[in-house]
C-alpha cells in the first residue's frame, strides 16, 4: 500500500502537464497526519483490582490521504497505520496498513451521491459519529445519497454488508466485520433561520442471526430528532431518540434516552456548560428489552474521558449523567475545560442485597493549544471517585487511585495542493 501511494504521488509530481492535467481541471491534495498519543491508565476503562498494575504507553497513527475535487466528480482516498510504540518488530513486512477511506462522490448542483468506504457523522455525534478520539476512528461501507442546501439537507444512507464467500456458501455474514448486516439511514436536517436547527433521524439495522443453515435478519429502528437553539450568548441543544424492533441478540426492544443541554458564554474568555444524559436500563420486568443502545456515536464525547460507559461494556442498567463544564479560552489559542460528571445507572444495582443507583462522580481535565494551524498540543488528567455500586458492575476497587492522563501532539498538514 505505501508503493502505491508513492507511486500515484510520483506520477502526479513527474509526469508531463498534458498528461497530469487531462481530465476536466479540479484540485488535488496530499494531507498527511501523524498523531503520537502518551496515556497513563491508572483504572480507566477497566477499574484496578487490588494487585493490578497500571499501564503506560505510546500509541500512534500514522495517516495518509489524497483528495480529488472537479466540481462534479470528487475521490478520497486514505490509509492509516495503528500500533504502539515498541509493537512492531525493527523488520517488520506484516501488511497493516489499511484504508480508511475509499469513496467516490458525483454532485450535481445541491444533490450528490458518494459510494464506498467513508465516515458519518451526524448532529452531535451521538448516534452515527467518526470517534475520532480512537486512534483508528470509525468508517462505514456505504452509499450515501441526497440534497445539500444551507437550508435543507436531506440524506439516505444504505448499507450491505457481506464475507468473502465462495459460490454456493450462501449469505450469511460471519461476526469480525461491520457490526450489522445492512444499513438504511435517513437524515434530515432544517437550517432555515439563524436561531434554530432541527433534524431528524431514523435509521434501520439488519444484525445476522440464525446460522449458516437457517440464517434470519434481527431488525432494529431508532427514530429521533436534535435539536439547537442560540440567542447571543445562550446556547441550548436537545436530544430524544427512541429504539424498537430486535436487538441482535432477538429481544423485542423497547428503549429511549434524552439529552439536554444549556451553555452561556459570560465573556469572550468563559464560558459554562451544564447538561444531563438519560439512556433508559433494561428493568427485567417485561417480555421487552429496554436498554437503549447509542450505536456507533462518539461516546468518549459525552460519557466522561474514562471510558467506563458505552465505550466499554457496564451492563445493561442505563445510565443518568448529569454534568457540568467551565471553559476557559484565557487567549486565542489555549482552551482549558473542567468538567465534573456524577453518574447514575437508570436500573438499580444489587449491591450486598441493596438495591443501588448512585455510581461516583468523573472529573476531566482539558487542555488544547494549537501551535500552529495544522499543530495541536492537547493533554488531560481524570479522576473518578467510585461508589460500592460502580465496582459491582465494572470491577476493581475502592481502595486504589482511579485516575487517568494523556498528552497527544497532532500534526495534520496539507503537503500539496494543485489546482489545474
Amino acid at each position: 500500500m505505501r508503493k502505491i501511494y508513492i507511486f500515484i504521488i510520483a506520477l502526479l509530481l513527474l509526469a508531463p502537464e498534458n498528461v497530469v492535467f487531462a481530465q476536466e481541471g479540479g484540485e488535488f491534495s496530499v494531507k498527511a497526519q501523524v498523531r503520537p498519543r502518551y496515556e497513563y491508565n491508572h483504572g480507566g476503562i477497566l477499574p484496578l483490582r487490588e494487585k493490578d498494575d497500571p499501564i503506560s504507553f505510546i500509541s500512534n497513527r500514522a495517516r495518509l490521504s489524497l483528495g480529488y475535487d472537479n466540481g462534479f466528480l470528487s475521490m478520497g482516498l486514505s490509509g492509516q497505520d495503528i500500533s504502539v510504540w515498541g509493537q512492531k518488530p525493527q523488520i517488520d513486512n506484516a501488511a497493516n496498513f489499511t484504508l480508511n477511506e475509499a469513496w467516490v462522490k458525483l454532485t450535481n448542483n445541491d444533490w450528490f451521491l458518494q459510494l464506498g468506504r467513508q465516515s458519518l457523522s451526524y448532529d452531535d455525534d451521538r448516534i452515527l459519529g467518526t470517534l475520532d478520539w480512537h486512534q483508528a476512528g470509525r468508517w462505514h461501507d456505504a452509499l450515501r445519497m441526497g440534497f445539500d442546501k444551507k437550508e435543507h439537507r436531506l440524506h439516505l444512507i444504505l448499507a450491505y454488508n457481506q464475507t468473502p464467500k465462495s459460490p454456493r456458501q450462501g449469505s450469511f455474514y460471519e461476526f469480525g466485520g461491520q457490526p450489522y448486516k445492512l444499513m438504511q439511514t435517513f437524515h434530515y436536517l432544517y437550517n432555515g433561520t439563524e436561531n434554530l436547527t432541527a433534524s431528524f433521524l431514523l435509521m434501520n439495522l439488519g444484525f445476522q442471526g440464525g446460522d449458516e443453515v437457517k440464517p434470519s435478519i434481527n431488525q432494529m429502528q431508532t427514530v429521533g430528532t436534535h435539536l439547537t437553539y442560540n440567542l447571543n450568548a445562550l446556547g441550548l441543544t436537545g436530544s430524544l431518540y427512541y429504539q424498537m424492533g430486535k436487538t441482535a441478540t432477538e429481544l423485542d426492544l423497547s428503549a429511549y434516552m434524552i439529552a439536554l443541554k444549556g451553555q452561556y458564554k459570560f465573556t469572550p474568555t468563559f464560558s459554562a456548560a451544564l447538561g444531563i444524559d438519560y439512556l433508559s436500563g433494561d428493568d427485567h420486568t417485561n417480555k421487552k428489552f429496554t436498554a437503549f443502545n447509542p450505536l456507533y456515536g462518539t461516546h468518549h464525547k459525552f460519557y466522561g474521558a474514562m471510558d467506563y460507559f458505552y465505550a466499554s461494556p457496564f451492563g445493561n442498567y442505563g445510565l443518568v449523567d448529569i454534568y457540568g463544564s467551565l471553559i476557559f479560552k484565557p487567549d486565542n489559542k489555549l482552551t482549558i475545560d473542567l468538567t465534573y460528571h456524577n453518574f447514575s445507572t437508570q436500573q438499580p444495582v444489587k449491591v450486598n442485597g441493596d438495591e443501588k443507583n448512585g455510581l461516583g462522580s468523573e472529573i476531566d481535565l482539558t487542555v488544547t493549544y494549537p501551535i500552529r494551524p495544522y499543530i495541536t498540543l492537547q493533554g488531560g488528567y481524570s479522576m473518578m471517585f467510585g461508589t460500592d455500586a460502580f465496582f459491582t458492575i465494572k470491577g476493581g476497587t475502592k481502595d486504589r487511585m482511579q485516575n487517568w492522563m494523556f498528552v497527544t501532539l497532532n500534526v495534520n498538514p496539507t503537503i500539496f495542493k494543485a489546482k489545474f
